[in-house]
């Protein structure tokens, strides 16, 4: 079912100029507003849903007063000290509007519980609860306004340009932060030097995973990310240095040709050990020995 905001309010002295331009994402609806003001003006707004309220353009030498209740003038505040409200589900907003000719303003409502599935972690409570009245950011500005234009376009791109701005906006807003990864925690130091040992010592043929994590005790999975938190390479790749060690020890002390190296270093024949030398040392290991004999 698609989302609808849901909001009760009593106004008086507007006049709503073209009609309201709405767009509908997943879990979050915009729209914008062009609306003529008499010279008092002003209402009641309360909603079940959270929103936020950005004033785009204001015309008049007036003022804009938001207040959380109708008896609270010490916190009367003015919206040219500050644009954008962040307004919680549920709370009462009481706004006076005098001197001011017109206003064209952009609200967005939003499904917490749907946002949250969205981003796959839940929004922290205390964020969402926290009122943000009549502050300014030029970011938020700048979404906004590319939001309100995709409303107001006969012709809206891909739902997925203005879904992602307006969630951008609210990731803004809410100051949302990504969950930071798991470090994952490595080998014990008995288990790195048994591992290592085993690798180097049977480095000339192909080792199983399964191998290594019965040697620690470990299930392979565990074992592989374990390892590489360790060292800072997979099982494999820590293999194939150990080769390619056991190799330059053979160029730089024997006579073999490359093809009884690369036979005795484990690898498929002397092209593939070729390719893998170059790979990871940077030169063809004939090139290579030739350098260090210099």
């Amino acid at each position: 079912m698609t989302f609808q905001p849901r909001m009760q309010n009593k106004i008086g002295g507007f006049s709503v100029v073209g009609g309201m331009h709405r767009r509908h994402w997943n879990g979050i609806v915009a729209d914008i507003w062009n609306v003529n003001c008499a010279a008092q003006a002003g209402g009641y707004y309360v909603a079940r849903d959270p929103r936020l309220f950005i004033l785009l353009e204001q015309r008049g030498a007036g003022t804009t007063h938001v207040r959380p209740t109708p008896r609270a003038k010490s916190q009367l505040q003015d919206y040219d000290s500050g644009r954008i409200s962040y307004i919680p589900a549920g709370m009462e907003l009481w706004v006076d509007i005098s001197g001011v000719e017109f206003v064209r303003h952009l609200d967005i409502h939003f499904n917490a519980e749907i946002v949250s599935q969205r981003l796959m972690e839940n929004i922290d409570p205390a964020q969402l609860d926290r009122p943000q009245l009549h502050f300014n950011d030029q970011r938020v500005m700048a979404l906004a306004e590319l939001i309100a234009a995709e409303c107001e376009n006969p012709e809206p791109l891909h739902d997925l340009y203005g879904d992602g701005l307006t969630l951008s906006l609210l990731i803004d807003v809410l100051q949302l932060r990504g969950t930071q990864p798991r470090k994952r925690s490595g080998l014990a130091t008995w288990q790195l030097r048994r591992a290592v040992d085993y690798i180097e010592e049977h480095c000339t043929r192909a080792i199983r995973l399964e191998e290594l994590a019965v040697l620690t005790g470990l299930s392979q999975s565990h074992f592989s990310h374990a390892f590489k938190a360790s060292t800072g390479l997979p099982p494999h790749q820590w293999q194939t240095q150990a080769r390619l060690e056991r190799a330059k020890h053979l160029l730089l002390n024997s006579e073999m040709p490359l093809t009884t190296v690369a036979v005795e270093t484990g690898f498929a024949d002397q092209a593939h050990f070729t390719r893998v030398f170059r790979k990871n040392v940077g030169a063809a290991p004939a090139s290579w020995k030739r350098s260090r004999l210099a």
